[in-house]
Parts: structure tokens; sequence; C-alpha cells
């Protein structure tokens, strides 16, 4: 008769042999990122619980961008385009155990819509309840409503997580993770949460832990102490590739490096003159050389996860000095024995404002003062704070800013063109948009779009508004900003979602 021992250690053979799915979905994941967490709420810390698979809203978005049912089964909009009607779907329950009602749903979305967020910019009446529905109630049609209700400030929490006042006390949600700890500003922990109303993520336990330098972060990824780690510098991205324990993974975000002009400038106010400097641009030498990344090259201001704001426009264009010369000097401008353009005996002389937040943006200033200078134009580069381009547009002073502009805030860009290229007839344009430039066309598409939900028509319309603002070009675009991730070379189906809504947990599994 075998040994206890012997007995003992068949059992635990026999154990690892018949069951790793279970050993590998019981593996922990860590993600690291630079985002701090703030607390609870999703009014500042939303993005980091939807990201985490924590909590949900009513609204979804697949892979490509399109709108797809979330906690709503379904939605509709009345005749004049004033009163939305959300479906909840069924068999919903929050973490504690308590089901998603209408009640529910639209108390949080109240809660949201009290404070800064993204219901702002809706001409939101109302939010009621009906039967099983929420019914929101506008002053104005406001196609874009659905894409609001996708961002991460209106996640749906449950009763009990709210204190008196709308104070969010505690994350109590509905995704296929359950918050287990928090400890702002740098680490949450969560759990598979067993009654999830769709499909059981395969990986029980994650974690999350907020790292702001790029070279711990990096180091992390290559010591195996995180399984995932999101943005990664230029200099550590060569390093992490050679990793064979790694798989490096980049995708381009609808976030834009953007030359803002001041199209009232005598300098910039033809619609030439601002396509030149355009032309002259080296976009694939920026985007390789600083971005160490040439895909990054943009060649219009809205990347490929925007859908029809998307031209498809060839990056490799661009980086002719000699053709954007020849378009001022029909213009009238004639290079001085200094070679600096002149017109009627006036140098060509811009001041560029740009800000260091984001460290990248004084080195592409400089990139471009460079390659401007071959075109004929003195550029000088200011580096402010980032006040000082919104400020510059409304005090007139701003002649060109450089900045970063995120388009994808909703899968609908909508809300951010209209903000930028709407608004007033009399003073159109936006602190990041255009400055001193107007269309009448371009309004009126943007009304459109605005009232109007038709999907085909909303498609032809953003296609035309994209053509119009790259061949008037009252903002530049540069480059995309892509994200990058290194990931343990051990888990399988990882992607990165472009609009940064998810880390995308749910589909993740461990190869052993």
């Amino acid at each position: 008769m075998p040994s206890p021992r012997r007995l003992l250690a068949g059992l635990a053979l026999a154990t690892t042999l018949i069951s790793p799915p279970l050993l590998a979905e019981s593996r922990p994941l860590a993600v690291v990122a630079p985002w701090e967490i703030t607390g609870n709420d999703p009014a500042t810390s939303g993005y980091i619980f939807g990201r985490m698979g924590i909590a949900e809203t009513l609204v979804e978005v697949d892979a490509e961008g399109r709108l797809t049912p979330g906690l709503a089964s379904d939605w509709a909009v009345d005749g004049a385009g004033l009163s939305w009607r959300f479906e909840l779907r069924d068999g919903v329950v929050f973490h504690d155990g308590t089901p998603l009602t209408a009640e529910a749903a639209a108390d949080s979305l109240r809660h949201a819509w009290a404070k800064p967020g993204m219901l702002d910019s809706a001409p939101i009446t109302a939010i009621e309840v009906d039967g099983d529905a929420v019914v929101i109630s506008l002053e104005a049609p406001f196609a874009p409503l659905p894409a609001l209700l996708t961002h991460s400030t209106t996640q749906i929490l449950a009763p009990a997580a709210y204190a008196d006042g709308g104070r969010v006390e505690a994350m109590i949600a509905t995704g296929p993770y359950r918050l287990t700890e928090l400890a702002p500003p740098q680490r949450l922990s969560a759990e598979r949460f067993a009654d999830y109303w769709d499909a059981a993520p395969a990986i029980e336990a994650v974690s999350y832990l907020a790292v702001g330098r790029g070279e711990t972060r990096a180091l992390m990824a290559e010591s195996g102490d995180a399984d995932i780690v999101f943005t990664l510098d230029p200099a550590s991205r060569g390093r992490l590739a050679r990793d064979e324990g790694l798989a490096l993974h980049a995708e381009p975000l609808p976030r834009t490096i953007v030359l803002k002009v001041n199209a009232g400038h005598p300098f910039l106010a033809e619609e030439a003159a601002r396509r030149a400097l355009s032309q002259a641009i080296d976009r694939r030498g920026i985007a390789a050389g600083l971005l160490r990344d040439p895909e990054a090259a943009a060649p219009e201001l809205f990347p490929a996860s925007l859908g029809p704001w998307h031209l498809g426009l060839d990056g490799e264009a661009g980086g002719d000095p000699t053709s954007a010369r020849a378009s001022l000097e029909a213009l009238g401008w004639q290079a001085n024995d200094r070679g600096i353009l002149e017109r009627d005996g006036t140098p060509f002389r811009l001041t560029l404002t740009t800000f260091a937040d984001r460290p990248e943006l004084p080195l592409v200033a400089t990139a471009l003062q460079d390659q401007w200078r071959e075109l004929g134009i003195d550029l000088e580069v200011a580096v402010s704070n980032a006040s000082a381009i919104p400020s510059g547009h409304r005090d007139g002073s701003l002649e060109l800013g450089l900045a970063a502009r995120n388009y994808g805030l909703v899968p609908d860009p909508l809300g951010t063109v209209l903000e930028d290229f709407g608004g007033d007839p009399a003073q159109p344009g936006g602190d990041w948009g255009a400055m001193h430039w107007s269309d009448a066309e371009v309004s009126a598409w943007l009304d459109t779009l605005r009232r109007d939900a038709d999907p085909e028509l909303g498609e032809e319309l953003a296609s035309r508004v994209a053509a119009r603002l790259n061949r008037a070009m009252p903002v530049i675009p540069v480059a995309w900003y892509q994200q990058t991730a290194a990931v343990n070379a051990e888990l399988e189906g990882f992607s990165i979602d472009p609009l940064e809504r998810s880390y995308r947990l749910e589909a993740l599994t461990w190869t052993q």
C-alpha cells in the first residue's frame, strides 16, 4: 500500500495535470499606468473604474467605435428630437446585490448632471423614469446625447453608493469586476463579480497601480512586477522590445498635436498661406525622430478610430518646403538677403506659443522652428503655461499655438468639434480650436449634425466637415498620440482601446 506521503504527492500531481485552467484563472493580473485615483466619484476617477471593468454606462462602444447597448438595451428619440428614451437591460444587479432599476439609473445620471462633466454640453431639462426606462428631456435637439452617455462621468452606481448631497462614498457599480480595495491616489484591487449580467471574465483578480515615472513603469514591466504597463516613454520602448517575456503594443489615439492658427493675422488670413505652412511640415520626421513612431505622423485632424471623421490621407505627404515656398511666393512673399520672406517690406515673423506640461510639445515646436526657417519664416518659440493659449485666443494676441487636442472624449467627436469650430457666427471657434475663422457651410453642417440623429446623414456630414477643415487649415495637424503598452507574453487576448475607455481585461486569459 502506498505511503501517505506518496498518496499526497500523487494527488498534488494529478491536480496539477487536470486543472491548469483553474490555476491560470486564479493567477492575479497587475496593471500599471501613470494616472492617479482621486477617490470613489466617477466625476473625478471614473476613467479608472471604467478601464478596470468595475463601472459601466448606459451606452457602450464596440471595437470599431460604434455605439452599442450597455446597461441600456435600446434607445430612441422622439420625432421632435427632444425626448430620448433608454430601455434598461433585464437581470442586472449591482455589486451589493441590489437590482438595477430605472430609478437607480436616473438618480445616478441626475448626480452626474449636477457635477462638472460631459452632460454639461447637452441641453438637458430633466432626467426622469417611465416604467423600466430612463427618459432624458432636452431644450433643443441634440443628436450626440447617446455618445455622451458612454463617458465615464455618467457611470451608473447603486443607490447605496451615495451619501447625502450626492457625494459618492463607495464605488458600487455593475461591471465584471467588483472593487475590493481602494487606496487613493495610487492603488485599487478588484475581483471577478460572480453575478455579472454578461460573460464572466476568465481572470479572477486584478489590481491597478498609478506610477508617475515612465522609467519606473518600464522597470516594473521588465521585472515582472506588472503584467500590463501603459504609456511607455520612447527611450524605454526599444529596450523592452528586445525582452522575449514581453509583447509591445501601440495604437493611435484621437488626441492630436495641433497648431492653432490666428486666421485674423495678416500673414495667416489667406487659406493658401496656411496650407503652405502645413505643406512644409515634415510630419514623418517629427514622428520618427521625436515621438519615436513614424506612424504617429498626422496628415489630418482625426485618426481612423473616429470613423467617418477620418479621411484616410497619406501620412507620407508633406515635408515639401520647395512647393510651400512657391505657394507663398504666389501670395507676394519674397526672400530677402538673409533668406527671410518679406512682403511689402515686412518680414514673415511669427511667435509660436506652447507649454511644457506635455514635455514633447516644446521639442515639436523647436522642430517646426527649424523646418519653417528653411521655408523662410522667422519663428520664435515661447514656452509658457497651458493657459497662455486660451488667454491669447480671448485677447487676440495669439499668433500660433501648439497644443494637444483630445477629439475622443466620447466616441463621437462632434461635441469637441462644435466647441472648436462652431459657436456664435460673430465669434466662431473655441479656446483650442479655430481663431478668427468661420465657414457658413461648416456651421450649417455642424448644426445639422447637432440636431439630426440620422446615422447615414451624420457620416456624410462628418466627412464633409473633416474635408473642409483639412482644406482650410484653421488648425494644422502635426502628429497623433500613440498609446503604448508592454504586456506579459503569457497573456492572451490583449488589445488597446483607442478611445481609452477600457483596458479590456474581461477578454484576457493566462496561457499558463
